[in-house]
C-alpha cells in the first residue's frame, strides 16, 4: 500500500489516511463527516472496528456525522439524533438507550 499513488487507492484506504494525517498533527479530537459514505459493508465495519481501536488503545475522541445507525450502535459511547426539518435535537444519549427508543417508536 505504501507504493500506490493516491489515484490508486481504495475508498476505505483513503479514509485511513485521512484519519492518520490528523493523527499525524498531533491532533487527539477528530471530526469525520460520513466517514462510511461511499464504503461497502464490510469496508465500512472495518473502518468503525478502526476507529474503536483508536478510540479505546489511543484515547482519540472522535465526533461523527453520519446517517448510519449501524455505525452509532457500533462505535460511539453517546450518541444526538437531529431533525432533518428543523435541525433541532430529537433525542440524545447512550446508544443503546437510542435503539430501544427507535424500537419503541415503530
Amino acid at each position: 500500500s505504501a507504493e500506490l499513488m493516491p489515484s490508486q487507492l481504495s475508498g476505505g484506504m483513503l479514509k485511513r489516511a485521512g484519519i492518520a494525517r490528523a493523527m499525524a498533527i498531533g491532533a487527539n479530537i477528530l471530526i469525520l463527516d460520513e466517514p462510511s459514505a461511499g464504503l461497502d459493508p464490510i469496508t465500512a465495519a472495518n473502518l468503525d472496528q478502526t476507529i474503536l481501536n483508536l478510540r479505546e488503545s489511543l484515547g482519540y475522541t472522535f465526533i461523527i456525522v453520519t446517517h448510519e445507525l449501524q455505525s452509532i450502535f457500533s462505535i460511539a459511547d453517546r450518541a444526538i439524533m437531529l431533525d432533518p426539518v428543523s435541525k433541532g435535537i430529537i433525542a440524545e444519549g447512550y446508544p443503546k438507550e437510542l435503539r430501544d427508543q427507535s424500537m419503541d417508536m415503530r
